[in-house]
């Protein structure tokens, strides 16, 4: 792109001198990039020309603008800060050294060259890289120099967009980090700027590389759409432009645009193939005024037979990014569905550019407030990441904040709260106030009733019930009963429980772990191993972590597995024996003996995570205890000859494992408990039932990969109402 091009694409409110500074901020950059080019080939000042142009194209400020054509002058020349403060002032130079601060951080997101969700952040994870430590202080700092200014990121993000339009030229091993970073970082930003524009150009850019083939795959679809249908959507404009006229409303009628990406996710999300995702055809009505936003809702539905569940009014309950507009989809003349949105002219300059339109009505007055609403988010976030010293954990929160998709949910005085999808009423309630949150003892949601892991949906009216005093529950910090989602929510609780005495926490801590070595069966463990491996001074320090919920059980039992599975034990009485590959019928490895035949001991039932020991039988092979075992010890005693060294190989897929259930008989009992191991997909062997006085004793064979996994069903199974004790059973 030359001057003249940049020149062309200036807003209209851009004045004379204006123009004259952009075209000496174009000579400069240009004399600065002398003889430096980009991969390829082509000069490195097309780079900086088109970046000024996408932000031309936002009405940014002319200042904006220069800084974009000057953006890489402080990174990739000898000139200096004082350099472009001496030639364009502070305001401009500033902008140039933030950018070029951002540019130097390290990559924000890692090497993972696959289109996936973004993946859930285990609370609970302990270690971590010194690579994952530098990406989470490089998104931080990116954050606080957007809260100094946010047109700093709106050049950051131009920044990008051309860079993604141009990286076919680059590896394929760089084009996948860049697009992933891009797919996971960026377009959520600039969606929750609302520079819908950007995002999804980014969005449909990232996943061409990352997984071309898909790709390639909906815009052949597409394409050929577009040319079967492109007269039958000429039609169905026509005809819907003769059904608004008559009704006395004014409105410009398009074809929507269509974007890759956006198709893929419905795919992916509603489990359906191209041809059933309903937006694939879909109109845009601009209107005049709200009130015409509703008279052409009811008139297009009066006309055609609205498809139920895909109505959403984003002018009453905006969404987080402050967009606005109906949405509906219908069944059209030809029985096949139409999506149609509905919007005023400044709600679609406001879908289009987000928050870069505060520029557009800032001559007028206009946009101040919305502009203020808009940063509003990054502040709070700023200031909550202020009371976080961990990094892992403010990453957690940001991702939480701007990654995720959002429901929103009303007050009960109609205000409207949006929490990250798959939030909870303890979610909300930590949301409104800390003190809600932590005296919060119950929810009703629509006036009803629901259980605290109640997860909440757009349009959902909460009204949380409190105690006059009191604090959370441990339990909440229990990741295994989905009772809090957000990092925010679970920060808090964790900083009550900090705040508790030591002492009590040592105390509760020191309870939970027996508790859960009980219910599981573990009898004997090395604490003063495991203290190590979580990276504790003492085992006190431990017991104290657990206690103000630093730490989960179910991250202690994970680490047990992780102990488990690593040791080993060496026979230095027998040194020519060799490892053996494991039994497929088992996944248990034998120390020495060549195809012996294998069978796990029904008095114990061992399983992945337990210590293990083999005892040789006469004519049935060896059979494999729990080194606890009462059985074992008796036989280690009679027979030690007989004891032979196991362990653990290449797991098999499930495990039979005997566990107790005692609980207060009621009616549904019994479905409850099959529907949640339904939901943890673990298979049922056997169940038997005793009841006496009002008292059900269950006693079940499951079917579980690991101990890990027992440990969380069995924490599942305890929170279902009426049940006293969930625990494995064990011999004797």
């Amino acid at each position: 792109m030359k001057l003249e091009n940049l020149l062309e694409i200036l807003p209209d409110n851009y004045t004379i001198v204006d123009r004259e500074l952009i075209e000496r901020a174009y000579n400069f950059t240009k004399q600065a990039h002398t003889g430096q080019s980009r991969s390829s080939g082509e000069s490195y000042l097309t780079h900086c020309v088109a970046v000024a142009a996408i932000l031309a194209e936002l009405h940014m400020p002319p200042n904006v603008v220069i800084a974009g054509l000057l953006h890489d002058t402080l990174a990739n020349t000898n000139l200096t800060t004082n350099d472009l403060k001496r030639e364009f002032g502070d305001e401009i130079a500033n902008l140039v050294n933030e950018v070029t601060r951002i540019s130097s951080l390290p990559s924000l997101s890692e090497n993972r060259p696959t289109v996936v969700q973004s993946r859930e952040i285990d609370p609970a994870t302990p270690h971590r890289s010194r690579q994952q430590e530098a990406n989470t202080e490089a998104l931080r700092k990116m954050l606080l120099a957007m809260n100094k200014d946010i047109r700093v990121l709106i050049i950051k993000l131009a920044d990008r967009l051309h860079n993604m339009r141009t990286l076919g030229n680059l590896p394929e091993n760089r084009r996948l980090v860049i697009a992933q970073e891009t797919l996971d970082i960026y377009a959520p930003l600039a969606n929750r700027l609302g520079i819908w524009q950007i995002k999804s150009e980014l969005e449909d850019l990232s996943f061409r590389y990352l997984d071309p083939e898909t790709y390639k795959e909906i815009a052949d679809k597409l394409s050929k759409m577009d040319q079967d249908h492109a007269k039958k959507m000429a039609l169905i404009i026509q005809k819907l432009r003769t059904v608004i006229e008559e009704a006395g409303i004014q409105a410009r009628i398009s074809g929507r645009t269509k974007h890759i990406y956006s198709i893929y996710r419905k795919m992916v999300t509603k489990g359906k193939p191209f041809e059933m995702v309903r937006d694939v055809r879909g109109v845009r009505l601009i209107v005049n005024e709200v009130a015409d936003c509703y008279h052409a809702l009811g008139v297009i539905h009066n006309r055609w037979r609205p498809i139920p569940s895909e109505f959403d009014d984003y002018i009453a309950s905006p969404k987080n990014n402050f967009y606005q507009s109906l949405h509906t989809a219908v069944i059209f003349e030809d029985g096949k569905p139409l999506e149609v949105q509905i919007r005023t002219q400044e709600m679609d300059t406001n879908a289009e550019y987000g928050i870069a339109a505060h520029w557009r009505y800032k001559e007028g007055g206009r946009g101040e407030a919305e502009y203020e609403q808009r940063v509003n988010w990054l502040r709070r976030l700023l200031e909550w990441q202020n009371e976080v010293k961990d990094s892992q954990e403010f990453l957690d929160g940001v991702k939480s904040d701007i990654f995720q998709d959002r429901v929103y949910v009303f007050t009960p005085r109609g205000d409207i709260i949006d929490l990250p999808a798959g939030a909870t009423p303890i979610d909300f309630a930590y949301h409104v106030h800390t003190q809600i949150g932590h005296r919060c003892r119950g929810a009703k949601i629509n006036g009803k009733l629901v259980t605290l892991d109640y997860t909440l949906k757009s349009g959902d009216q909460v009204e949380i019930l409190t105690a006059k005093q009191g604090g959370p529950s441990r339990d909440w910090l229990n990741s295994n009963l989905g009772l809090v989602k957000t990092p925010r929510a679970r920060s808090k609780i964790r900083a009550w429980f900090i705040h508790l005495d030591r002492e009590q926490n040592l105390t509760q801590g020191k309870l939970l772990l027996e508790k859960e070595f009980r219910r599981l069966g573990i009898q004997t463990i090395d604490i003063d191993k495991l203290t190590h491996a979580l990276e504790y001074r003492s085992a006190d320090d431990l017991y104290v972590a657990l206690g103000c919920g630093n730490i989960s059980i179910s991250r202690i039992i994970s680490e047990l597995n992780e102990i488990n599975e690593a040791e080993k034990h060496p026979v230095e009485e027998i040194p020519r024996l060799v490892s053996e590959k494991p039994a497929a019928s088992t996944g248990v490895q034998v120390t020495g003996i060549k195809g012996l035949l294998i069978n796990l001991a029904h008095c114990c039932n061992p399983a992945p995570g337990d210590e293990i020991v083999g005892y040789i039988t006469q004519g049935r092979g060896a059979t494999i205890h729990r080194a606890e075992c009462a059985n074992i010890v008796r036989l280690r005693q009679k027979n030690p000859d007989r004891i032979i060294q196991v362990d653990w190989g290449e797991p098999q897929r499930t495990y039979p494992v005997n566990i107790q259930i005692k609980a207060f008989q009621r009616q549904g009992l019994l479905t409850d408990i099959s529907s949640t191991l339904t939901d943890e997909s673990i298979g049922l062997r056997d169940i038997r039932m005793n009841t006496s006085s009002n008292i059900a004793t269950f006693q079940l064979t499951i079917e579980i990969n690991d101990i890990t996994q027992l440990s969380r069903i069995l924490n599942r199974l305890e929170n279902i109402p009426n049940v006293m004790e969930a625990r494995r059973l064990t011999p004797g």
